[in-house]
């Protein structure tokens, strides 16, 4: 069963966490010198300043490939599970995830690994299942990329059966699936104290699904707020109809500074004048053939959202315009969300010494205990 105590678990408490700081360039497509270079060192310092303010939980992406352009974005990148591994071993709060695709890692194996890291952690380990969508990685592991949605979470499913089987089950069993077929399966350690948190980012219908029916924290793009504050409720009811409770999360990226107009100037200056435009463009066409996260029309609309922060929401401007914004995205019903930056580790400490308190004082995050 899942850990009902586990900190990522709790109620009451708008979650926050850092997304993409095991690739190059996070998640700006972006020229500017001071971009994030995703080197190990840069990522330790980084857990040690997030455990150390409160944040909740670090979110790799599994990038294989990059995109080109000038910069190669995401072309450098810290494998996710050695990654979280290492930050458990070297932090004492936070709960710190691993990004795995489905088609790349066999489940047997995987249970195995994710309880050594979950070991290691002791219980802050938390897994995000990923069911793949871009081509050109499946075509570097000798793969093909199943046509349909449908087909990659039949498989993620019943990977995903695997692992929680050797989880839960005291005997050996014998699996057989369409994609799978296995005999005598175990695994010894189990995970620390019960099952891991489990996230799957996913947009699309049958995405929306698995994880309705699978895990504890959906991870989905907000394009507006109305939009999400409509559709939350029905993910929320079709989970219960599996029994389940469903957390939803969101990912933005932040440029806060003293002043809005200092925010904004170098949200222009980032992500519109210094743009690696090549890299941008191979982003949006692999996004807009395979992974469903947007809606069609949307790319040409958000081409600069995109080149700030990957598509995710945006959060520019002072403390104060910044901590609105979040209340809002917690209005509209989200549990939680994950947070980047043009350079993480110079530019959270002052999110987290200024926009922090003001969340807690409106009640939305409970001050870290001491």
């Amino acid at each position: 069963m899942a850990r009902t105590d586990h900190l990522m678990l709790r109620s009451g408490h708008f979650k926050l966490g850092l997304f993409s700081a095991n690739c190059s360039g996070g998640l700006a497509v972006t020229r500017v010198p001071e971009r994030w270079d995703a080197s190990w060192d840069g990522n330790l310092a980084l857990s040690m300043l997030a455990d150390d303010f409160g944040i909740d939980f670090m979110l790799p992406i599994a990038r294989f490939a990059g995109y080109g352009g000038d910069t190669d974005f995401q072309g450098a990148s810290l494998e996710t599970l050695v990654w979280a591994s290492a930050l458990l071993a070297s932090t004492q709060r936070m709960t710190v995830f691993a990004t795995v695709h489905t088609a790349f890692c066999h489940p047997v194996l995987a249970a195995k690994q994710f309880a050594t890291a979950d070991q290691v952690g002791h219980g802050r380990f938390g897994l995000n299942i990923v069911a793949g969508w871009n081509q050109p990685e499946y075509e570097l592991f000798g793969l093909e990329l199943p046509p349909g949605h449908a087909d990659r979470y039949a498989q993620a499913q019943e990977w995903w059966d695997v692992v929680r089987r050797i989880w839960t089950e005291d005997k050996p069993f014998d699996f057989q699936g369409r994609q799978f077929k296995l005999k005598n399966v175990s695994g010894r350690p189990r995970p620390f104290n019960g099952v891991p948190p489990i996230l799957n980012a996913a947009s699309s219908q049958e995405g929306r699904a698995f994880a309705a029916a699978n895990v504890d924290f959906l991870f989905t793009v907000l394009i507006d707020l109305a939009t999400s504050k409509a559709e939350l409720p029905l993910l929320r009811a079709q989970s219960k109809a599996h029994g389940r409770e469903l957390g939803v999360l969101t990912p933005t990226y932040v440029v806060c500074r003293p002043s809005k107009k200092e925010a904004e100037d170098y949200h222009r200056h980032y992500a519109e004048e210094n743009a690696d435009e090549k890299g941008l463009d191979r982003l949006l066409e692999l996004q807009g053939l395979h992974a469903k996260s947007f809606p069609a029309d949307a790319f040409k609309h958000l081409r600069t959202r995109f080149a700030g922060g990957h598509g995710s929401y945006p959060l520019i401007g002072d403390p104060d315009t910044v901590a609105d914004e979040i209340e809002k995205i917690a209005a509209a019903g989200f549990d939680g969300a994950t947070l980047a930056f043009v350079d993480y580790v110079m530019e959270l400490p002052f999110f987290c010494t200024e926009v922090i308190p003001r969340l807690e004082r409106k009640g939305l995050r409970i001050p870290l205990a001491r």
